[in-house]
């Protein structure tokens, strides 16, 4: 019954994927369209028209697998001997500390987050 709750929720993710692929057509700016859903989830979210138990396990089942889905991307780049070359190496260090960069602010974010609910609670 869990994995069917699950599926169910990750369509209701994609069903915003579609909205902002909607968005995208009628308005033509640069954003993708994956992240215009997103951002309309995430209003969805903030204005309580979706609650988080409606795409809760779903979005923790997605954030899990998700190294899943950049397999193919990391095998694919084998096949480019650029990588190897000085420009691949400078390519790699940007990618390298830019994911630093966007790890540590997603935790510093999400600690003052803990903090202030910690504090709220008391």
């Amino acid at each position: 019954m869990k994995i069917i709750m699950i599926f169910i929720q990750i369509v209701f993710i994609h069903l915003f994927l579609l909205l902002g692929a909607g968005v995208k057509a009628l308005i033509p700016i640069p954003i993708p369209a994956s992240m215009i859903g997103l951002l309309l989830l995430f209003l969805a979210l903030c204005l309580k028209l979706v609650k988080l138990e409606w795409v809760e396990q779903g979005g923790n089942w997605l954030i899990a697998e998700l190294l899943l889905f950049f397999v193919p991307s990391a095998v694919g780049i084998v096949n480019y001997d650029e990588m190897l070359s000085w420009q691949g190496f400078s390519t790699v260090l940007i990618i390298g500390i830019s994911t630093f960069i966007v790890m540590s602010t997603t935790a510093w974010i999400a600690d003052k987050i803990m903090i202030r609910k910690e504090r709220d609670t008391q």
